[in-house]
């Protein structure tokens, strides 16, 4: 009979898939600042009202 008792140590999984996480993260970021790095939305919307009677309303809008 053996007295020697075998482990094994496991754990660094963990560790490596927060770094992997990380660096996929910052891939995403870089190409997001790469190819324009703009949110959708930031120009301005064309407003058109139409009245009855045929007349409309032109303009863009302002503010906030």
């Amino acid at each position: 009979m053996s007295d020697q008792t075998h482990s094994t140590l496991s754990g660094g999984n963990g560790a490596l898939a927060f770094i992997l996480g990380g660096v996929v993260v910052a891939l995403l970021v870089l190409g997001w600042i790469i190819f324009g790095g703009k949110l959708p939305g930031t120009d301005q919307p064309d407003i058109r009202i139409e009245l009855p009677g045929g007349k409309a309303v032109e303009g863009t809008v302002t503010g906030n």
